[in-house]
């Protein structure tokens, strides 16, 4: 049966934090954008409409500046209020209305709730502080209010019509980032297995081997004392691996203890592979003395381990070195362990994303390593765990602080 292709869930794994985030970056500019476009159309609207009502103003003015003075001034308000679409309300000097027009009121409608409506949207035109004075032989006989046309109403609202769009746009985005989210969790979970079965077959393939050794000599008592202890290696091996996934998920208990036995384990385990491999690589111990740090043993050896799995695999070359060394910070009480490769070295480009779910170089790699050691040393040990250094084709220093 084929097995199912999920590089491109692995692309997407991770980047989709990335992804998320531009996405709400670029949502907020646009809304920004055009809420601040649509406020300076509505506002150079409104400058013209003041300024239209200046003028015919301007006219009524000198309309009324004439011997027929009163009547020229009734016809110049009443050809405003029939020409024109605005909103507009003329009072007397006293603030009663006297005439409307476009106000959604019938301008021969003089009920008790007509005028009732219309004082109401004088209150708020005059709010706003829309009005302009009309005088006669120097006294202010009207005053002409008016609104937004029903152009402004409309851009008025078309940022909300806008937001609501994009709300839909977002909530479209959110259905698909749940998909992506479920591709996550996918991911993760084949890419768990996965390294579960990774660190089971190391031993079990062990084991398998011993148990055909002990077939073809079924009777050297001292042969099979032998292979029984390295057994019982590869059996403590297993339960290690099983307490640590045992402990994803809850709570670590961290124990004052010394940092070196704990290194020395990991470097023994790994120096007995080395001569399975086809690079002739050192593995170098230079532990000097720090002070004692809380840790949860299995988890932590977990953390070491995978840092120095990915220095051997960096060191392409023969005659390779990775070195583990320790010591403490001059300017801070706390420790650190450094594992130093000399092997490709990390291109720019990658070195921010190194500790990210997915990232790998390997084809077969599920790019969980780095990423479950970050875990490690920074949630459950409250530690820090870094690029040091790092220089193409001379190698690459991690560096655990606790």
């Amino acid at each position: 049966m084929k097995k199912p292709d999920l590089s491109f869930h692995k692309t997407i794994y991770m980047f989709s934090g990335t992804l998320k985030g531009l996405f709400f970056i670029l949502v907020v500019i646009c809304i920004l954008v055009i809420i601040i476009y649509i406020q300076s159309l509505i506002n150079d609207l409104r400058a013209q409409t003041r300024e239209w009502i200046e003028l015919r103003v301007q006219e009524i003015q000198q309309l009324a500046s004439d011997e027929q003075a009163g009547d020229n001034l009734t016809w110049g308000l009443e050809n405003i209020i029939q020409k024109t679409e605005l909103p507009l309300i003329v009072t007397d000097q006293k603030g009663n209305p006297a005439a409307w027009s476009n106000i959604g009121v019938a301008r021969d409608d003089w009920s008790p709730e007509a005028i009732n409506e219309v004082q109401r949207l004088l209150k708020k035109m005059q709010s706003n502080n829309r009005r302009f004075p009309i005088t006669y032989r120097g006294q202010v006989v009207n005053y002409l209010y008016y609104g937004d046309s029903r152009l402004t109403t409309q851009l008025r609202y078309l940022p909300f019509i806008t937001i609501f769009g994009l709300g839909l746009l977002i909530f479209a985005a959110f259905m698909g980032f749940s998909s992506i989210k479920h591709s996550e969790q996918r991911y993760v979970w084949v890419g768990m297995a996965k390294e579960t079965a990774h660190q089971l077959g190391t031993p079990l393939s062990s084991l398998m081997g011993w148990l055909e050794i002990i077939k073809l000599h079924p009777n050297d008592p001292s042969r099979i004392k032998q292979m029984a202890e390295d057994m019982t290696i590869d059996v403590n091996r297993l339960e290690q691996v099983a307490a640590r996934f045992s402990k994803i998920g809850s709570k670590a208990e961290l124990t004052i203890q010394e940092i070196h036995p704990v290194l020395q384990e990991v470097i023994a385990y790994f120096q007995k592979r080395l001569p399975q491999k086809s690079k002739d690589i050192q593995l170098i111990a230079d532990l000097k003395p720090v002070k004692r740090v809380a840790l949860n043993r299995d988890l932590f050896v977990w953390a070491v381990e995978n840092l120095i799995k990915n220095a051997l695999d960096a060191v392409k070359r023969r005659n390779g070195k990775v070195t583990i060394r320790t010591g403490m910070l001059e300017d801070e009480n706390k420790i650190y362990i450094d594992i130093e490769d000399t092997g490709v070295g990390i291109p720019v480009q990658n070195r921010r994303n190194v500790f990210k779910p997915g990232y790998s170089t390997k084809k077969r790699g599920w790019g969980l390593g780095l990423n479950v050691t970050k875990r490690i040393v920074e949630e459950l040990h409250k530690g820090r765990v870094f690029i040091k250094e790092t220089h193409i084709d001379k190698g690459t220093t991690m560096r655990i602080v606790l």
